[in-house]
């Protein structure tokens, strides 16, 4: 991958806690066309927990890098998975073209569960902010920050909510969860642009030497009222057997009515850069809104604030991930 003037900071350990878990027992592998053959019961996602990580980023201010409410939110996740004993966590601090003529200071944040075990997954989410409202209803709000709260705040809140669990009940894959900076400032002409912050942490090679995940799940817009998820398409190319496996696994738990089975076309996210590092990578994303065709009516408007966040979608969400995670079988 041909990266543009990309200096790379140090990787920063801060955190060591081994916890001690045991194994369980898993029932399908990565790529099963069927349900798991196991009771989806292991862990219960706590829709009330996943709602006030979000509403506490919302409370900060719109998180972008540069900012004090970007720094109180980095502070805010560390803190937290502290709280959760992942084996290590890793901040990557790294200074990247802004492809606006300019740099910025990005950190991605990145927990390790079960070190380990080689069978991995990665699970990632954005927790930067668009800096402007540029889709706005309103001309006099283009120049306004987006609050973020489906667009940035819903996936790092159903993470540090599965990070809970995790810390509570090992499951018996290895599961890395990494927050990824400066997704949301791109261009719609320019596809590098954007997920500038996933591409600095793809530079580094983060799996040399160590066991690469065998799959990976990225959540974005995970929380807006009336989300329906359909296959991305660009998943659907580099990870079909795992969109496969996601998609049974969510009718098997009660989501069929949120998980559609069919296309719901293409978008340019930080799965793209991620499948193309050789990870096979599905973005679930609610670019198939009922009301709108494509993106939530509150994308990129300085109406994506909490009022726009629907608990029962952060359950939805949360609880298939979960299942998807506690049923994998590493074997």
């Amino acid at each position: 991958m041909q990266m543009r003037h990309i200096l790379i900071g140090a990787m920063l350990t801060v955190a060591m806690a081994c916890t001690g878990h045991g194994n369980r027992t898993a029932s399908s592998a990565p790529g099963s066309n069927s349900s798991p053959t196991t009771s989806l019961d292991a862990v219960d996602f706590n829709a009330d927990s996943a709602y006030s990580h979000v509403a506490r980023q919302v409370e900060m201010g719109p998180r972008i890098p540069g900012t004090p409410s970007h720094g109180k939110c980095v502070e805010y996740i560390i803190s937290h998975l502290q709280a959760c004993s992942p084996d290590t966590i890793i901040v990557q601090q790294a200074t990247v073209d802004n492809h606006r003529g300019g740099s910025v200071d990005v950190k991605n944040i990145l927990a390790r569960y079960n070190m380990g075990t080689p069978h991995r997954v990665l699970l990632l989410a954005h927790y930067d902010t668009r800096p402007w409202a540029d889709n706005d209803p309103d001309a006099a709000n283009h120049t306004q920050p987006v609050p973020g709260a489906n667009d940035g705040a819903s996936g790092v809140g159903v993470l540090l909510e599965l990070a809970r669990l995790m810390g509570e009940q090992s499951p018996s894959t290895g599961v890395d969860i990494l927050f990824v900076d400066a997704e949301d400032a791109g261009d719609d002409n320019n596809e590098e642009s954007w997920c500038v912050g996933t591409q600095a942490w793809l530079a580094t090679n983060p799996y040399n030497g160590t066991a690469r995940p065998v799959y990976a799940i990225l959540l974005d817009m995970v929380g807006g009222e009336g989300a329906v998820f359909r296959r991305e398409i660009v998943s659907d190319y580099f990870a079909r057997n795992v969109n496969d496996r996601i998609w049974a696994v969510a009718a098997a738990s009660g989501y069929a009515d949120r998980f559609v089975n069919a296309s719901g076309g293409g978008v340019t996210d930080d799965h793209v850069f991620v499948n193309r590092a050789g990870i096979p990578t599905v973005d679930i994303i609610d670019a198939a809104h009922p009301a709108t065709g494509s993106f939530p009516p509150t994308w990129h408007t300085v109406a994506d604030d909490i009022n726009s966040i629907s608990k029962e979608t952060l359950k939805a969400v949360g609880q298939t991930v979960a299942n998807v995670i506690y049923s994998e079988k590493t074997e």
